[in-house]
């Protein structure tokens, strides 16, 4: 056989195998575990979380040493990220790819026991809102972590992959079957997927049918979610030649399919990276709809049943695993609340299982003391320094339930005081002074709660096993040091 023969027949039967691997057995769940949270949830409570429900694979979207150091000697396999900052200098040097594997990958492998067995490389790095920022730099840093990857005798364990949004493909006609890449990344895409395909890796694909929803009022609300068993198809349905697509998910991820298939790219496994549906900030998200859309998810997922150009489910990370309060809300405020678990691994709604078996909420979770802070009974909230206080409050801690059809929506003027002030004495761990905003505040041990609305208690991190909790993410640590300081300002 030719060596050109020999090594088309080696990614074909790479190929293959990436395929047969990346389809999910029926009852496999997957989720994103995001760390960017002022009060993380600790490591330990986290991986039992994730083992009573089921979860057998987890995403990392960078290499977070709590996550890591917990997920060690669990079976719980793994995929790791390595964030876009870091395409750059990657990509420019295979000695910092070599360097990055051996820190990020290698050393959790050989010293933890952590089941590593992929790198994100990037994340969403051709989004178009990035207008090209990373696209000279993905490519590269793909191929020197590939070659980290196999100077560090890993390459046949942790597979290379890129996780892409959806706007890298498109439909001119709305059916998934005219489905081809953006024009201006098509030569990219081809190249990417090409190499991954050459080298075992596989491609991943994040889809969010609610952010279709919430991008256009008139995106049809029941195209947005999977339909029940019985229901008539929504009247949004595309009929596709003899296919008729019932949900967008199964039309957006079949829009790639024949992307890949058009460019002879068929061949490589697609994986779902994110998908879910947010609980808070926005008016569509809220229990019910996240609860409808989930189960929707979960029992696809359970039965394997996967998309017509694709039958086979492959596998789907859930976004995300709990909320984060520390996350960019620069695409809105519902981005600190996609968590199927509250903050604390509390349940938000009920989802069934296999064999109808609820999910189970967090179990050994310590908390701050139970007290609150709120606006003392008489002061008026219409007092002048109420506003500056406030604005203080928020601007340092997580408010985005108190949006417009957010969960905290129902407040009077008082109890969005109370909120605000409330979050901001949590998030800077209930220390001395920080309930302390103009002498309008007092601490109260009755639960102020209303309705919908959830006055919490933080997490306290102090309380749990320090080798796992004391290592928060650096972008938690690093808001955390900036809400200190805005604690000693408030005393002062």
């Amino acid at each position: 056989m030719g060596s050109c023969a020999a090594v088309h027949a080696l990614a074909v039967a790479w190929a293959v195998a990436a395929l047969l691997s990346r389809a999910t057995p029926a009852g496999a769940l997957a989720a994103n575990w995001g760390t960017r949270a002022l009060h993380p949830l600790p490591g330990d409570v986290t991986v039992r979380l994730l083992r009573d429900n089921g979860f057998d694979k987890v995403k990392l979207f960078e290499a977070d040493p709590s996550a890591l150091r917990a997920l060690g000697h669990t079976g719980i396999q793994v995929m790791v990220g390595l964030p876009n900052e870091l395409l750059a200098p990657v990509s420019s040097s295979v000695a910092a790819a070599e360097q990055w594997v051996l820190h990020n990958v290698s050393s959790y492998i050989s010293k933890l026991g952590v089941d590593i067995r992929a790198v994100a490389v990037g994340n969403e790095p051709f989004l178009k809102s990035y207008k090209g920022k990373f696209e000279a730099a993905t490519l590269p840093a793909v191929q020197n972590v590939q070659a980290a990857l196999v100077k560090a005798g890993l390459a046949r364990q942790v597979r290379v992959t890129v996780p892409l949004n959806a706007d890298v493909y498109e439909s001119l006609d709305g059916r998934p079957s005219a489905g081809d890449f953006r024009p201006d990344i098509a030569g990219l895409m081809v190249g990417l997927v090409r190499f991954l395909l050459d080298n075992g890796g596989f491609l991943t694909i994040n889809i969010y049918p609610f952010l279709s929803l919430q991008a256009d009022p008139n995106f049809p609300a029941d195209y947005a979610y999977f339909p029940s068993p019985g229901s008539p198809p929504s009247q949004a349905s595309v009929q596709d030649g003899g296919v008729l697509y019932t949900n967008v998910f199964d039309a957006n991820y079949d829009t790639l399919i024949s992307a890949l298939e058009k460019h002879g790219l068929g061949a490589i496994a697609v994986v779902v990276g994110e998908i879910g549906w947010p609980t808070d900030g926005d008016k569509s998200a809220n229990a019910a709809n996240a609860q409808r859309f989930n189960q929707g998810l979960f029992d696809r997922i359970l039965a394997g049943k996967g998309t017509p150009r694709r039958p086979q489910m492959p596998d789907v990370y859930v976004f995300a695993l709990l909320d984060e309060d520390a996350k960019s809300i620069d695409p809105g405020s519902f981005e600190r609340h996609w968590g199927v678990f509250n903050y604390d691994g509390s349940l938000k709604y009920n989802l069934r299982l296999a064999g109808g078996r609820s999910i189970a909420p967090a179990r050994g979770v310590r908390y701050l003391s139970r007290q609150w802070c709120v606006l003392r009974p008489d002061a008026s909230p219409a007092d002048p320094a109420i506003g500056g206080a406030v604005g203080y409050a928020c601007q340092y801690a997580d408010c985005t339930s108190l949006g417009a059809g957010s969960s905290c929506r129902g407040l009077d003027a008082r109890g969005n005081v109370s909120y605000a002030f409330n979050q901001f004495f949590q998030a800077a761990n209930q220390m001395k002074g920080s309930c302390n905003f103009n002498n309008l505040s007092m601490i109260t041990t009755s639960d102020p709660s209303q309705g919908t609305c959830r006055f919490q208690i933080e997490i306290d991190t102090g309380r749990h096993d320090l080798t796992v909790a004391s290592s928060a993410s650096a972008a938690a640590t690093s808001v955390a040091a900036v809400l200190l300081l805005a604690l000693l300002g408030l005393v002062i």
